[in-house]
């Protein structure tokens, strides 16, 4: 009897531990979110569409092609190919123009 009221009594302290941990845990984030960057800015038909950017990075064989930056002058975006990291320089005018590779 007295194994039984231990092996009890040792049951309910680990589930208060742990009802006390889980908060802890789901407060510092275990799941590993990723934050994809939008460019939702309305682009007159005299510059490079992000769209049209990665479209034509795609088309020039780079894989996983994501907008890495955009200025006034140059839209640039990253990638791999099969031999690594690589990206593309487009100029910001119609039609997405390459600059340099």
């Amino acid at each position: 009897m007295k194994l039984l009221f231990k092996l009890g009594a040792a049951g309910l302290i680990a589930l208060g531990a742990l009802s006390a941990v889980a908060p802890s845990v789901s407060a510092a984030g275990l799941s590993s979110t990723v934050e994809t960057v939008r460019y939702d800015r309305h682009h007159d038909a005299r510059s490079c569409s992000p769209l049209v950017a990665v479209r034509k990075a795609r088309a020039y064989g780079l894989r996983h092609a994501e907008i890495s930056r955009i200025n006034p002058r140059r839209v640039v975006v990253t990638g791999r190919t099969r031999h690594g990291m690589d990206r593309i320089v487009f100029a910001n005018q119609r039609g997405c123009p390459m600059l340099r590779r």
